[in-house]
């Protein structure tokens, strides 16, 4: 850090989006980008259901226009169209255990009711349900995983706790 501007890693049109590498700690917390105007512009007010739902579609929760995943379950550590701070929402156990609740919840009812209907070997019956279990938990995990971070940015969880100054 010799007092360069250091790139924000963001998307195609951010060249403004720049920090000083020789700002002290306290007013750029580490690895967080300097929002510009009309991107602070573009965020929403912090709202539950409005949360869940831009989490879901694993869209930014902040803006609700920038992906929020690189690849499989990656978060994007700053939305390129808003230049919110997605990698600070913990998102890092309760994801899987909303799927495995919601894949069990809708899967085993299905599957005694087949039971029921059908007389089918274990062995048949074991051979079609593990693989539909695993392919919807695989398939339902990075929408629980970001509707969870769209949960966390609408009550204001986060990982580094927010410093408070007692400026009198």
């Amino acid at each position: 850090m010799d007092g360069k501007l250091d790139d924000v890693e963001a998307g195609p049109g951010s060249a403004d989006m720049r920090r000083d590498a020789a700002m002290p700690a306290a007013a750029t917390p580490e690895g967080a980008a300097t929002a510009t105007d009309a991107q602070l512009a573009r965020r929403s007010a912090p709202n539950l259901w409005l949360g869940l739902r831009r989490g879901g579609s694993r869209a930014c929760p902040a803006c609700g226009e920038g992906r929020l995943f690189r690849g499989y379950l990656a978060v994007i550590p700053t939305c390129p169209v808003c230049a919110n701070d997605n990698e600070q929402y913990p998102s890092d156990d309760f994801a899987p255990y909303v799927t495995m609740f919601l894949v069990l919840h809708l899967m085993v009812p299905v599957l005694l009711a087949v039971d029921r209907a059908w007389s089918m070997p274990m062995g048949v019956e074991m051979a079609i349900a593990l693989p539909l279990f695993a392919f919807s938990t695989l398939g339902l995990l990075p929408f629980a995983k970001g509707a969870v971070i769209g949960f966390a940015w609408s009550r204001g969880v986060t990982r580094k706790p927010v410093a408070f100054s007692n400026s009198a």
